[in-house]
């Protein structure tokens, strides 16, 4: 569906720069816009092996096992239907943790990870588990330490100061993300409801299902 908004806009944009005559300023924007994203990229690829490597170290030296360990009393709390031991738990703190630090590219193998484990544990397999809602809730708010990936950006752009968003960041991150966990449980206590009337009108007509 994405694919074809973005062809649609592009069509369009087209269309009307050519009823316009503008077509040599629609090619000069493309090549300008890929020449861009690829310089943009180079810059962006050695702040991330850089941090990815801090990652490491931290992973190395049992940083990352104490900060799941500090995180594990929280995920267990906001994934109570997923069994402590059970792999999804270890992809889920290892995805936190990477979000923690703005590593949203090094975060995303796990967060795929944890969906598949979660999608295990699924009854319906054609409608997403609360916890899987829960976990994508987080990610897209996805508290934030220290945003890795912006800080490259500013100063591939030559920022004068690139790291000062990180207070910003983490204020409106940890608002998001306090949003994001009420929403979570408010819609959690509605399901549970909705599933304990339906067994309750269960019981008193066993003919009349949901």
């Amino acid at each position: 569906m994405i694919n074809l908004i973005w062809m649609g806009m592009i069509l369009v944009g087209f269309c009307f720069a050519a009823f316009n005559g503008n077509i040599d300023s629609v090619t000069k924007a493309a090549f300008d816009g890929a020449q861009t994203g690829v310089t943009v990229s180079f810059g962006l690829i050695s702040i991330l092996v850089f941090w990815l490597g801090m990652m490491r170290l931290a992973e190395d030296a049992g940083l990352l096992a104490k900060v799941a360990k500090l995180l594990g009393p929280v995920v267990r709390f906001l994934f109570p239907d997923v069994p402590k031991n059970h792999p999804a738990m270890g992809y889920i703190l290892s995805n936190m943790s990477a979000n923690l630090f703005g590593l949203g590219n090094a975060a995303t193998p796990m967060g795929i990870k944890a969906m598949q484990e979660l999608q295990k544990l699924n009854p319906d397999k054609h409608t997403a588990s609360p916890a899987m809602c829960t976990l994508l809730a987080l990610n897209t708010a996805s508290i934030t330490i220290i945003p890795t990936t912006l800080i490259a950006i500013r100063l591939n752009y030559e920022s004068a100061n690139p790291s000062e968003i990180v207070g910003t960041t983490l204020l409106a991150t940890a608002i998001a993300t306090a949003a994001a966990i009420i929403a979570d449980r408010w819609y959690r206590k509605q399901t549970i409801r909705r599933q304990i009337r339906s067994d309750i009108r269960t019981d008193l007509n066993p003919d009349v299902k949901g």
